[in-house]
């Protein structure tokens, strides 16, 4: 989950110290954390992640505080719990189980932590399994006992052709989102860092750029430029891979003149079928911002598999 990358990058950071790592294993209704969410904690309080959006944190804090120093690792329940549900519980309604184990060789290895970042810079995804009796755990899958999978997916990305106003809504809230962005335009007077801060910028022809790299299953290709020399390359190579989601800005009628423009170069119906055209939810959005937000909810359910 791109809610768990803040808990990698700590991680690296605090590498060599105490530390305790509180992951929700399970949920039941109206849970305000899903299964796999991280909180990470330092021996000297500080903290990074979430397991309940602050139902349950200060007690967390407390019982990684024991683990740290030494005690076992915990598995802990929490749900509406009568005249304590405001003060430990979750008046929200759901109940959560969430697993503290030491950032240990016995608990959760540090090492760990490397294997997924290594992971999710090859663009690929790792599991973690865990011993939910013993609190260790592993690369290797478990087959005996009551074991907590959790899978690392890929970090998302954002592929934005076209440096249009769009592309600069478009790529300020996806950096909210937390969601790494290149925006890919060869017109060098489009493409600023004063237009597009903290955003990588790609000056190469859309199908080189995209082909080199590579989008997978956590990457979103849009294309935005309303230009066809440029569009119409971009999305012929974003379809040749497996992102999740690809849209194409234009109204109906350009994209039914832009679909007999991919059949002719060779793409069949079901990979043209693919394109998010017009782009984005239908909110009846007016201007760049809104545009970009239909864009950018829309992305988001793809990469959920809301499609």
């Amino acid at each position: 989950m791109a809610e768990n990358d803040s808990v990698l990058t700590a991680a690296r950071h605090w590498q060599g110290e105490p530390l305790a790592l509180a992951t929700v294993v399970s949920t039941w209704g109206s849970a305000p954390r899903p299964r796999g969410s991280h909180m990470l904690v330092h021996a000297d309080g500080r903290f990074e992640g979430s397991v309940s959006g602050g139902c349950v944190e200060s007690d967390i804090l407390q019982t990684a505080a024991e683990v740290i120093a030494g005690a076992p690792f915990q598995l802990k329940r929490y749900g509406v719990a009568d005249d304590a549900a405001w003060e430990v519980g979750l008046p929200c309604g759901g109940e959560i189980a969430v697993m503290v184990q030491p950032v240990s060789a016995t608990g959760f290895d540090p090492e760990l932590f490397d294997r997924i970042a290594e992971a999710r810079e090859r663009g690929e995804a790792l599991t973690v399994t865990t011993d939910l009796a013993t609190g260790h755990s592993d690369l290797k899958p478990l087959e005996t006992g009551e074991v907590f999978a959790n899978r690392y997916d890929p970090a998302r990305r954002l592929l934005i052709v076209g440096a249009v106003q769009i592309a600069q809504a478009l790529a300020e809230l996806a950096r909210t989102l937390g969601i790494a962005t290149t925006v890919i335009d060869p017109r060098g007077r489009f493409l600023t860092e004063e237009r597009f801060p903290g955003v990588t910028l790609d000056d190469r022809w859309p199908d080189e750029a995209i082909e080199a790299l590579k989008p997978g299953p956590a990457t979103a290709v849009v294309t935005l430029s309303h230009d066809i020399k440029i569009d119409d390359p971009a999305l012929i190579a974003a379809l040749a891979t497996n992102a999740p989601y690809v849209g194409a800005l234009g109204s109906r009628r350009s994209h039914a003149a832009r679909r007999e423009r991919l059949a002719a170069a060779g793409l069949n119906a079901e990979q043209i079928d693919r394109i998010d055209a017009p782009v984005g939810i239908d909110i009846g959005a007016i201007g760049p911002s809104e545009i970009a937000l239909s864009i950018a909810a829309a992305m988001v359910g793809a990469f959920h598999d809301r499609g």
